[in-house]
C-alpha cells in the first residue's frame, strides 16, 4: 500500500458493551434490555476500521489497556480492516476504555462513555508519534481523546500541508479559531453543529448554511453536516443538499464514523469532494441496517454496488 496515500486516525479506542431496548430510559426510569454484547468500537478505531476496510492505507494511534478488550480491538484493526496497529499503546496502568450503547427498536441510541486508557492518550504520546503525523497525507481525529492531543495532532500535520478532517465528536462545546483554522473539513451532525456553534437549528436549509458560516468564518475549510435520513449538507465554496440514500435503520451506531473513514478514503484517492460525499453517504446507509459498530461496517464491493 506504499503507492496509497497514507490515512493517520488519532482518536479513541473502546469496547462497546451494546444493549438493545425498547425505549432508550427517561431519568429516574428503568427499563428491561436485552444480554450485553461486547462489540469492538471507539470513534477512532471505528473510523479507521471503516477507512482500512474500505481500501485505505491507514494507520491508527491511541492508547487501550494491556487487558483482553484492548487485545480484541488492536486485532480487528489489523485482522478485519488491514489497518497499520504497532504504533496503538498498550497501556498497564490503566483498562481499555468502554462504550455503554443503548440501542432502541427504531435504531436510535444513546451511548455512555467511560474512557479508560484513552486519558493515556495524551500530549506524551501523540508527541512520540510526531513522525507519523507528519507523514500522513490525511489526518482524520474526534474528541474521545484529550483536547490537547488533538490540538496538537491538527498542528503538526497541519505544518506539513497535510489535509485535515475533524469529526467533533462527543461535541466539547463553541470551537474556538485558534482550533478550527487548522481544520480542513469538519464532518458534525445536526446535534454537533448546534453545540459547536452555540446556536438552535430550526431544520431549515437556510438556517443550516448560516450556522456552517459561522464555523467557515473562524477559518474551517468545509463544512459537511451528517442529517441522518435527511442526508447531507455540504458548506464551503459551495452550499449543497444531498438526499439521504434509503435505507431501514436497525442501529445508528457508527454510522458517523463510517461517513468520516469513507470520505477520507476517497479524498486520498482524489475523488472530487462530491463524489466523496456520495460514497460515503452509500457506506452509512449500509451500516445502520446493521447493528454493532465495526460488525456493521461495509466493504468497498458493498458501497460500489448499493443503491
Amino acid at each position: 500500500m506504499a503507492d496509497k496515500k497514507k490515512i493517520v486516525v488519532v482518536g479513541s479506542l473502546n469496547m462497546d458493551a451494546v444493549i438493545n431496548v425498547e425505549n432508550i430510559p427517561r431519568a429516574g426510569e428503568t427499563v428491561m434490555g436485552s444480554d450485553v454484547e461486547k462489540v469492538p468500537g471507539g470513534k477512532g478505531a471505528n473510523q479507521a476500521y471503516a477507512a482500512g476496510k474500505l481500501g485505505g492505507n491507514v494507520t491508527m494511534l491511541g492508547v487501550v489497556g494491556d487487558d483482553e478488550d484492548g487485545k480484541t480491538l488492536v486485532d480487528s484493526l489489523r485482522q478485519e480492516a488491514g489497518v497499520e496497529t504497532q504504533w496503538i499503546l498498550r497501556d498497564s496502568d490503566a483498562g481499555t476504555g468502554t462504550a455503554y450503547i443503548y440501542v432502541q427498536s427504531d435504531g436510535n441510541n444513546c451511548i455512555v462513555v467511560s474512557p479508560g486508557a484513552n486519558h493515556r492518550c495524551d500530549l506524551k504520546y501523540v508527541k512520540e508519534q510526531e513522525k507519523q503525523l507528519r507523514e500522513c497525507d490525511i489526518l482524520l481525529t474526534q474528541f474521545e481523546i484529550p483536547m490537547e492531543t488533538v490540538a496538537y495532532a491538527l498542528k503538526t500535520a497541519k505544518k506539513m500541508g497535510n489535509q485535515i478532517i475533524l469529526n467533533p465528536a462527543p461535541a466539547p462545546g463553541i470551537l474556538t479559531p485558534e482550533l478550527l483554522k487548522y481544520v480542513d473539513i469538519l464532518t458534525p451532525n445536526e446535534t454537533e453543529l448546534e453545540i459547536i456553534t452555540g446556536r438552535k437549528w430550526d431544520a431549515g436549509l437556510e438556517d443550516l448554511e448560516q450556522m456552517c458560516k459561522l464555523l467557515l468564518d473562524k477559518g474551517v475549510g468545509c463544512v459537511i453536516v451528517t442529517l441522518g435520513e435527511e442526508g447531507c449538507f455540504l458548506a464551503g465554496k459551495e452550499f449543497k443538499h444531498f438526499p439521504a440514500y434509503k435505507a431501514e435503520a436497525v442501529d445508528t451506531t457508527a454510522a458517523g464514523d463510517t461517513f468520516s473513514g469513507a470520505l477520507a478514503v476517497m479524498l486520498a484517492e482524489k475523488k472530487t469532494m462530491e463524489e466523496a460525499i456520495e460514497f460515503a453517504m452509500k457506506a452509512s446507509a449500509i451500516t445502520v441496517q446493521r447493528k454493532g459498530a465495526q460488525l456493521s461496517i461495509p466493504d468497498r464491493t458493498e458501497v460500489e454496488q448499493y443503491g
